[in-house]
């Protein structure tokens, strides 16, 4: 199938954009070269603008033409170069020394664009802290706003500085008088000598934030004073901080002093709103640190190649919690051995351990339940929605939540290539159904056939929602109201350019209470946003709101694959079924995968689809009610005690554990025998300071 049009569109846009370009240049060098002032004129002007065209609406292609070594300065470069050249054919012979001047005062101007870079360079530097937080006060640092991001960025910053220069030269080309290029060429070099000025008054010693040793002190002092006991470990690519997130509310109901360490300075902004300080520590060196530190346990959402960095600290314990559970063999894999302890939901991930046989023992393995269930409301009966359909009967909401392709090629991991779109067809041929489509962040990022599958979807559901022609209400004032409330509580207030010095400024200290008044803003946004869409219209879900647990919610029926999606789902007993893609017979598929137990086994070509709406909308028919009710204490482990004190409860434990290390430890160093290395501030204090550092509660 051809792609959708909007994919067309956007390629479309950028070969216009690179052939305008193209031409201008070209029909600048022409006109410059014969001389032909009308051409010469009309080339520039379409040149500037395209210019304009490309950092407006296509940024993306920037990187492409620094790639081709054709970058902003380049092309500027060649656009004043060919002014000069149509300057000098259109004058006479006596005419080059009268723009000599001129030309000195062009070079003058590219050299003082050079130093303003360099300087922007030190600032920059001199602004990359070697800890970046949020949520704690770091006014100690002598923080401050951030240069404007004219003075940072050297492509807008010549484009906007260079301006009167060109258009200088491009009216002495129209006029032949030289005082209009003088002037504007004088303009330029009085804007860039201005931010040169401005950029140089950063690198005063006392407008510059503290040094790097600095910061490293007042950090050390910072983890003295806030004596952390437990933190969450997160090491990741930009689309991978929910596995973080799924974890911060846990977390901060764990009591105690919690803390986060990240170790990518992007990932500082993505993670949710919270209460608890957060630490980037981007360099080993500063990581290490934590070694010296009250810190007793760390749990680790995911696996990383730094994660192995952190591991190394003796005086910390480590759990491995993952993000989610699943029969794939990413959900036992041989690096969970690494750890001290191994944390799972229940009975069946211990059990998967076990047959993998990975390396981790039974005895590290500790089943804590999925503290994030709690936001998952249980099965209430058959769809009761909205009215809608042939027979005006309740609309079914079908959640198709597909997860990504994986990186071992596996033809069973998604769905979307061979059974999504036939899957989507047949729900979509259902009069009766609401289809929410919510894709895997990562869908695409390794075939390329996923995420043309994935946009193909897509228009399937937008040409659906055209051929239902239902007419759209107007836009919610509710929805519009929670929306602008849940962004004042999650967003801070950055000015435009800010930096990450002045994001920790800003960042310095949550409001009081901010995230229990953030969990009753979403619920509300919710509710708002469920009521707002038009009745019977399906929807794609792809923004980070609504989350995956609220789409469970509002959802009678789940489709997915073999991930951890159908587990979570199963905390609602509501029925699930699953795409077997892998070419294995169903009875092979169940056995190899024990989470299809309570699950609708669909084929690729989709045929199961209306006998298992049919089971969905008469529970009378629903043969898997009591399979998914048992395999739910098998995935989740019992209600009681709840996940969450059981996750305390494990959290208190290996923090004991951590504190008979340290003990041993500072007895072993006071024996002073050879070979041992002295103890820690953090192991002196190991006994006296017991109870100060003892974990949660």
């Amino acid at each position: 199938m051809p792609e959708p049009s909007s994919h067309r569109r956007r390629t479309a846009a950028r070969l216009l954009v690179l052939a305008a370009l193209t031409a201008a240049f070209v029909a600048q060098a022409a006109a410059a070269l014969r001389p032909h002032v009308p051409l010469l004129l009309a080339s520039t002007a379409m040149s500037l603008a395209v210019e304009g065209v490309l950092y407006r609406w296509q940024p993306g292609m920037l990187s492409l033409f620094a790639k081709s070594h054709a970058d902003l300065t380049v092309r500027h470069v060649l656009r004043d170069l060919l002014l000069v050249v149509g300057l000098l054919r259109l004058g006479e012979q006596d005419r080059e020394t009268q723009y000599a001047p001129l030309v000195a005062g062009l070079l003058a101007f590219y050299a003082l664009h050079c130093a303003v870079q360099a300087v922007s360079v030190l600032v920059r530097r001199t602004r990359t802290l070697p800890v970046v937080t949020r949520n704690i006060d770091a006014s100690a640092l002598r923080l401050s706003p951030a240069p404007p991001a004219l003075l940072r960025r050297p492509g807008h910053r010549l484009l906007v500085f260079g301006l009167p220069a060109t258009a200088g030269l491009t009216a002495t080309a129209a006029t032949g008088d030289p005082r209009y290029a003088a002037a504007g060429i004088a303009l330029a070099l009085l804007l860039t000598s201005v931010g040169l000025g401005a950029l140089l008054l950063r690198l005063l010693p006392g407008r510059r934030p503290a040094d790097e040793q600095a910061v490293l002190d007042w950090f050390d002092a910072w983890l003295a004073e806030y004596r952390p006991t437990v933190g969450l470990y997160f090491s990741g690519g930009p689309s991978s901080a929910y596995q973080a997130n799924m974890w911060l509310g846990p977390l901060a109901a764990l009591g105690g002093r919690p803390v986060i360490v990240l170790r990518e300075r992007f990932m500082v902004p993505r993670i949710a709103a919270t209460d608890l300080p957060v630490v980037c520590l981007p360099k080993v060196s500063t990581l290490m640190r934590l070694e010296r530190s009250t810190l007793q346990v760390l749990i680790h959402p995911s696996n990383s190649g730094k994660t192995s960095q952190v591991l190394r600290i003796p005086t910390i314990k480590h759990a491995f919690v993952n993000h989610g559970e699943s029969d794939k063999l990413s959900s036992c894999n041989p690096y969970a051995k690494a750890y001290d302890e191994v944390w799972v939901a229940g009975p069946a991930a211990r059990d998967r351990y076990a047959r993998a046989e990975v390396g981790v023992e039974d005895k590290d393995v500790v089943e804590i339940g999925r503290p994030q269930l709690d936001a998952v409301r249980p099965y209430a009966g058959p769809p009761a929605g909205p009215r809608g359909g042939a027979a005006g009967g309740h609309l079914t909401t079908v959640l198709y939540a597909p997860t990504w392709e994986g990186w071992d090629g596996n033809p069973g991991n998604t769905s979307v290539v061979a059974a999504g779109e036939n899957l989507v067809r047949a729900l979509l041929a259902d009069p009766g159904v609401r289809l929410l489509y919510k894709p895997h962040p990562l869908t695409g990022s390794v075939d390329p056939r996923a995420g043309a599958a994935d946009r193909r979807i897509r228009e399937l559901i937008r040409a659906a929602n055209r051929e239902r022609s239902a007419p759209r209400p107007a836009p919610s004032a509710e929805l519009a109201l929670r929306t602008a409330e849940l962004d004042r509580l999650t967003t801070a207030a950055f000015r435009a350019g800010a930096d990450q010095v002045e994001r920790m400024l800003v960042q310095s200290a949550p409001e009081p209470g901010r995230a229990a008044a953030v969990a009753r803003a979403t619920a509300a946004w919710e509710e708002a946003y469920w009521a707002s869409l038009p009745e019977g219209e399906h929807h794609i879900v792809t923004d980070a709101r609504p989350e995956l647990y609220a789409c469970f919610n509002v959802a009678d029926l789940l489709i997915s694959d073999v991930s951890s999606v159908i587990s979570d789902f199963l905390a609602s007993e509501k029925p699930y079924a699953v795409a077997n893609t892998s070419g294995l017979p169903e009875e092979a598929f169940r056995a190899a995968f024990p989470t299809v137990a309570g699950a609708t086994v669909l084929t690729p070509d989709a045929a199961g689809v209306p006998a298992l709406l049919e089971s969905v909308r008469h529970p009378e028919k629903d043969e898997l009610a009591e399979a998914r009710a048992e395999l739910k204490l098998r995935l989740l482990g019992p209600a009681e005690p709840s996940s969450q004190e059981r996750f305390a409860a494990a959290v208190r434990a290996l923090c004991a554990a951590a504190r008979d290390h340290r003990a041993r430890t500072a007895r072993r160093a006071t024996a002073d025998l050879p070979g041992q290395r002295r103890k820690t501030p953090a192991e002196a204090g190991a006994g006296a300071g017991a109870t100060g550092a003892a974990g949660p509660a």
